[in-house]
């Protein structure tokens, strides 16, 4: 098989790299930011802002070619997750429903914590897939921008919808038709990790901030707002709220989002931009209001009574994590099976009980109460209809456009 390497980054995507490997989503792993407590933090592991998805593939003879599964002779399959993004018992010797998988179909699983951010494991397995070797694993978790990359790339196998049937009744709506997997022939997402609006009503006054206006124009919070070094979730979030939808931005509406943030900036309205540290600030009070990843506040609101999240009106911006096997892979059908059990409504409820993202799974809800009331009634991990309704995810972009935007954002917040 033809080896080739995909594109290589601008400038401008590495420097959006570094931001987020600094302080950004890629900067912690998935729960280490609130690990103490037991309760998830909201991170994107590995540079939210460098959406691959658009770089189109190198030339090649043929697509992706399904590998010779032997997930009938062999009962195995080997899954490559984050840190802290599955369900561990009180002594730290089981994992509760990977052994009940286990135990149902025979199938063991070898679970390996190995993802640390998004462009690190792409390092490691990036020579195989060119290659067209199997990289020593059946099922992999990334981060929506690349497995749209890698789908892209020819380096995923499509899935067997036959084995999907729980997947395919349970997907979110909002979860199901992503512009880079048109109804998940290849992907299923793990979680979704949305960015909203978050606030100190203590350092509002008892005031209620909802909307990006408020932030943008609000004179009593002047000095006390911050955005999000992410690109997507910054300027997403201020598309909605001029009306534009990210999904289908064009380079006029990209500039004037920006405008309209550059002139908060020069009139010092917002603060800073800031990755995963804005939490102490909020929770002090010395930023009153800011765009937050909704994970953290579950814990922030366990320490402090004051913090409260809002979702827009307008909308609010989500990416995903997403279950992917590779191509080559030897274990097809069992990881496959694996991906379907996590969409059962038992087991999707105990993995969000211990994780505490955004269930991708529709009617997790009451199986969810079962064990914990309060997370089952909270939209942060259990979006209602209204919530979900207004989620929105940005468009897929180039890389010629991947590298004019980013410039263009590195510029607004001082990178």
């Amino acid at each position: 098989m033809k080896q080739y390497e995909p594109e290589r980054l601008s400038a401008a995507q590495e420097a959006a790299i570094r931001r987020s490997m600094t302080n950004g989503r890629g900067a912690l792993s998935r729960r280490s930011l609130l690990r103490a407590s037991g309760v998830g933090a909201l991170t994107i592991g590995g540079m939210g802002a460098l959406n691959a998805c658009g770089i189109p593939p190198a030339k090649r003879e043929a697509g992706a070619a399904a590998s010779d599964d032997h997930s009938d002779q062999e009962k195995a399959l080997s899954f490559s997750n984050w840190t802290e993004y599955m369900d561990i018992s009180e002594d730290e010797k089981s994992r509760p429903t990977l052994d009940q998988f286990t135990k149902r179909t025979g199938i063991k699983v070898k679970y390996t914590e190995d993802i640390n951010d998004n462009v690190e494991f792409f390092g490691k397995i990036q020579p195989q897939l060119a290659a067209g070797q199997d990289t020593g694993r059946d099922l992999i978790n990334v981060t929506d921008w690349l497995a749209a990359r890698m789908i892209r790339l020819g380096w995923v196998q499509k899935l067997d919808a036959s084995l999907l049937p729980h997947a395919y009744a349970n997907l979110a709506p909002q979860f199901r038709s992503p512009d880079w997997d048109p109804g998940r022939a290849y992907s299923y997402p793990w979680t979704g990790i949305p960015a909203v609006i978050a606030y100190n009503i203590k350092a509002t006054g008892g005031r209620k901030v909802d909307s990006v206006t408020q932030l943008l124009d609000d004179p009593t919070l002047k000095g006390r707002v911050s955005f999000l070094t992410e690109m997507r979730d910054t300027v997403g979030m201020t598309l909605l709220d001029l009306g534009k939808d990210p999904a289908k931005v064009t380079d006029a509406d990209y500039d004037a989002a920006l405008n309209r943030l550059q002139k908060a900036v020069d009139k010092k309205q917002i603060r800073r931009f800031t990755g995963n540290d804005y939490t102490s600030d909020l929770d002090k009070g010395d930023i009153a209001a800011c765009v937050a990843w909704a994970g953290d506040l579950i814990q922030l609101q366990v320490d402090n009574p004051d913090i409260r999240y809002a979702i827009p009106a307008a909308g609010y911006m989500t990416a995903t994590d997403n279950m992917l096997v590779p191509a080559q892979a030897r274990h097809q059908k069992n990881a496959t099976r694996l991906i379907d059990y996590y969409y059962e409504l038992p087991v999707a409820a105990q993995l969000a009980a211990y994780i505490n993202y955004v269930s991708p799974v529709a009617g997790v809800g009451p199986e969810l109460a079962k064990i914990d009331p309060e997370l089952a009634s909270n939209p942060l991990i259990i979006p209602d209809e209204a919530m979900a309704a207004k989620s929105h995810a940005f468009r897929s972009l180039s890389s010629e456009e991947e590298t004019a935007y980013e410039e263009k954002f590195a510029k607004l917040i001082g990178a």
